[in-house]
């Protein structure tokens, strides 16, 4: 859990380059989600479409992801109103779990922050939820449009007597979705009540979402030229059921002093339904109705937590001091099921079963994590204030492989898994006020995340697991620890124009990484060290009627130590004399890590051209990147046995939004994204593709390069009403 936002820190003491969104924001950019969101209006932010569903986004911070994927390197961390979302069992961030409608503001810090505890490498992203209070009215949103989209969002806050409030949020999200077979249906509720006094305040919330999404994952560029909107194999279907009861309190002993408390209850239930191709499958050998394999998962997740800080203001040693000390126990449970049965292919690449599910694994895993935090804000002087912190994390790492209990005859191998970590982390910063239109400021922090139960359990290079995965004996991981260094500027200059310019550096080392070792096989490891580093640039004005913002950044994610990677797709394996396994590649210092792009530009502007009509646009560009199974940054296609360039090329999106006060309450609102229909690349990796250039029928698997394609020119339109609730 996260001390913030209870530290009642100003934005212009935080030694960082911090961005923030508040839900007006939100509704004037007519975002679909937080991703959406982000990829659109936070500097730094990009998003790589690997699922091909809106829900299922990589969101890359500053090199950095939060990703619902399991196999990706975590490097984020998600807070929804202090409590932490990513989930246990591999760190992943499940978008589609965060209510959009209940949002009232999104704060993203960068760095290691060693206060938001662990996961947090690159950054940490702090939600906080509307109250009844703070947003009071009714407000019914209804949309409609492209792909057989379709949403309604209601939500409704009051007050009830001198000091208690309520808030509810409900969303309900249907549509056909662009690719071929791809529906995807989202719901979500939320609901507080409170009260709010002088000198105590508490919130009791209710979060729920029961939605059924599918994602159908890179195509092959072959098949991407005869149909942009065809897939590979199919189903790969995901299911999200989730109910989170979370308390905050407050209480002021004195005018110096304040408590805070909060716990947590989270159950998550996750189900996949993968058709895969069958790896054991040989061309010209096996039967056809043996090509395919039909992956069933099921995943139960129970955590909880609690924390609990006191928080001083007042001079110590003749200087004003804000001192936070704080403690939390966090743990969860995990139990993982996996299931396959081999199958034939449909004339539309879709799995049919032909056999009973076969148990894969049945593993149970267990995290536990104690943390002892601090922050200290000194005031040295007016205009200069230095930030003191530090926090320890105590983690428990258990896996159990149930599945070998279960086999007729007993095995020499022992599978199950445990380690422990510890780690102090400390952070140090200060920000001078140069003058009351620049401050300055600089930062020095460090952070690290314990293995999952799914790393810690998957870790074994002679005994690859399937994602979602099925765990393998495990020798040990280390934990990745993080340092970033950061500096910048801030300031205004006449004419209300606001600029920011900031650098950052961040090293990790002992970085989880998943191997891949087929099409959805592999391992986790510890690799040396990569780095993190770059630019960012910002400048923003409110002109008349005219809000316009440009934000500019440049980023150098490579790797900083020598490795030897498996990537059997990549023209350049076997050819290393350094590596001399299977289908592995040589990676260098100063390699580029994939799913990166180097510079990355965003513009926005929102024009009042009457007093009831707005018009905005949406501008933003991306350089080009390297895709997954290139890490060496060397792949050449041959036009034989490699295809693909190994990158996919920079791009820029255009998205216009509009909307009209009708009046009574009534909001009039449209967007049209992607508006000069580009058809674009957001991620890549290289792979084998078994399907001939004309359609269905199975070849020889061709190295070739695949990708995630972006939708084409869509648009949608709809109807806002708004009206006083009580105590309004």
């Amino acid at each position: 859990m996260t001390p913030l936002p209870g530290l009642g820190i100003s934005k212009d003491h935080v030694p960082s380059n911090v961005q923030t969104l508040n839900d007006r924001k939100l509704k004037q950019a007519q975002s679909l989600n937080l991703p959406d969101a982000l990829a659109t209006q936070m500097p730094s932010v990009s998003v790589n479409e690997i699922q091909g569903n809106p829900y299922q986004l990589d969101v890359n911070y500053r090199g950095f992801t939060a990703s619902p994927l399991l196999g990706t390197p975590q490097g984020l961390s998600v807070f929804l109103d202090g409590v932490r979302v990513n989930e246990p069992f591999g760190d992943t961030v499940n978008w589609d779990l965060i209510p959009k409608a209940a949002l009232a503001n999104i704060t993203l810090l960068p760095g290691s922050n060693p206060l938001f505890g662990l996961n947090t490498l690159g950054g940490a992203l702090s939600l906080q939820t509307k109250s009844g209070d703070t947003h009071p009215g009714t407000e019914i949103e209804v949309q409609a449009g492209s792909f057989g989209r379709r949403s309604l969002d209601l939500s409704h806050g009051q007050t009830i007597g001198e000091n208690s409030h309520v808030f509810i949020a409900g969303s309900a999200f249907d549509e056909d979705g662009w690719r071929d077979f791809s529906p995807s249906k989202v719901r979500q509720l939320f609901g507080k009540f409170g009260q709010r006094d002088t000198d105590y305040s508490w919130d009791l919330s209710l979060n729920a979402a029961d939605n059924r999404m599918i994602g159908n994952g890179l195509l092959p560029e072959s098949l991407l030229k005869q149909n942009r909107e065809g897939i590979y194999t199919r189903p790969d279907l995901t299911r999200n059921k989730m109910t989170m009861l979370s308390l905050n309190a407050t209480a002021r002993i004195d005018a110096q002093q304040q408590l805070a408390f909060t716990a947590y209850s989270r159950h998550t239930r996750t189900s996949t339904l993968n058709g895969d191709l069958n790896d054991d499958f040989e061309f010209g050998v096996d039967a056809a109705d043996e090509a395919g394999v039909e992956n069933r998962t099921r995943t139960r997740q129970r955590g909880e937590g609690l924390a609990l800080q006191w928080t001083l203001a007042r001079d110590l040693w003749r200087m004003p001091h804000r001192l936070t000390l704080g403690a939390s126990h966090d743990r969860s449970r995990t139990r993982f099921a996996q299931t396959e049965a081999v199958g034939a292919l449909s004339d539309t690449r879709g799995v049919i079963p032909l056999e009973e599910q076969e148990l894969d694994a049945l593993i149970s895993g267990r995290t536990r994590t104690s943390s002892a935090y601090f922050t200290d804000l000194i005031e040295l002087r007016s205009d200069l204030q230095l930030t003191l912190s530090g926090r320890y994390n105590d983690t428990r790492v258990r896996t159990i492989d149930r599945g070998r209990l279960l086999e007729d005859e007993p095995t020499d191998t022992e599978l199950d898994g445990k380690g422990r970590y510890k780690k102090f982390n400390p952070a140090i910063g200060a920000t001078w006020q140069v003058s009351p239109t620049l401050t300055a400021y600089g930062s020095y922090s460090q952070g690290n995340r314990a293995p999952s139960p799914i790393e810690l359990g998957c870790s074994d290079p002679e005994n690859a697991c399937v994602l979602p995965n099925a765990l393998q004996s495990d020798p040990p991981l280390k934990q990745v620890v993080s340092r970033t260094i950061e500096a910048g500027l801030r300031g205004s200059l006449p004419g209300d124009l606001r600029w920011n310019a900031s650098v950052f550096r961040t090293v990790n080392k002992d970085d989880l990484l998943f191997i891949s070792t087929g099409a959805a096989t592999g391992y986790f490891s510890n690799f040396g060290r990569t780095l993190r580093k770059g630019v960012e640039l910002g400048l923003s004005q409110q002109v008349g009627e005219v809000n316009w913002s440009v934000a500019y950044s440049y980023l150098r994610a490579t790797y900083d130590s020598p490795a030897c990677l498996v990537a059997e797709a990549n023209s350049t394996a076997e050819t290393s004399s350094r590596c001399t396994g299977q289908d592995e590649i040589e990676v260098r210092p100063g390699d580029r890590i994939p799913g990166q792009p180097k510079h990355n530009l965003k513009v926005n502007a929102d024009w009042r051209v009457l007093p009831q009509w707005t018009v905005g646009a949406q501008v933003s560009a991306y350089a080009s990147q390297y895709v997954r199974g290139n890490e060496n940054n060397k792949h050449q296609p041959d036009g034989e046995e490699f295809n693909g360039k190994g990158k996919i090329g920079g791009y820029a999106l255009v998205n216009l939004t509009t909307s009209v006060t009708l009046g009574g309450g009534w909001e009039l609102f449209a967007k049209v994204t992607n508006v000069f229909d580009r058809e674009v690349a957001t991620a890549g990796a290289l792979g084998e593709n078994s399907f001939t250039g004309n359609g269905n029928e199975l070849q020889a698997a061709v190295a070739e390069q695949f990708v995630g394609p972006n939708a084409p020119r869509a648009g949608w339109i709809g109807l806002r009403l708004r009206f006083a609730g009580i105590g309004e």
